[in-house]
């Protein structure tokens, strides 16, 4: 009874009207005709949602195929005037981290750093630096993404 307790008073402090009711058939119940503002998506965020996936950077994560997937059911999902909105937004904007007349940088390694940030593993390195040769065990604790160039951010030693 404690854990509904606490959801219930959770629920409430999140604005969610319940409330409780005495009695033999009592119990907590959701004040009628609510309805949360959460559900559905209002048209600057179906556009923005096709500008937030940032293409370039999940291919070289190697999510590439998930994102486009992604936006395929989204695009599945929505109304189909909003749909089409939405596709000729995507179609009009492209973002490109990369410099002019730069490639994107190799990327093989990428996929293998990402997945362990996201499992939280650490990662013995070995790179060159202004000093020469260093190897190293880190604590990955993100990736970045500046100026079309990936930095591994990581705790050394605690």
């Amino acid at each position: 009874m404690r854990t509904i307790d606490r959801d219930m008073d959770a629920l409430s402090a999140a604005g969610v009207p319940v409330y409780a009711e005495r009695g033999r058939n009592g119990g907590f119940r959701l004040h009628g005709g609510y309805r949360t503002k959460l559900t559905g998506l209002d048209r600057p965020e179906t556009e923005s949602l096709f500008l937030a996936g940032a293409p370039f950077a999940a291919e070289q994560l190697g999510l590439g195929a998930a994102v486009e997937t992604m936006r395929r059911k989204l695009l599945a999902s929505l109304p189909e005037a909003t749909a089409k909105e939405s596709q000729r937004v995507a179609a009009r904007f492209h973002l490109d981290p990369v410099a002019w007349f730069q490639g994107p940088d190799e990327q093989q390694r990428l996929p293998v750093l990402a997945a362990a940030v996201w499992m939280g593993r650490t990662i013995d390195l070995r790179y060159e630096s202004w000093k020469g040769v260093v190897e190293r065990r880190v604590a990955p604790l993100g990736l970045v993404m500046k100026a079309g160039l990936w930095y591994l951010v990581a705790a050394v030693d605690g």
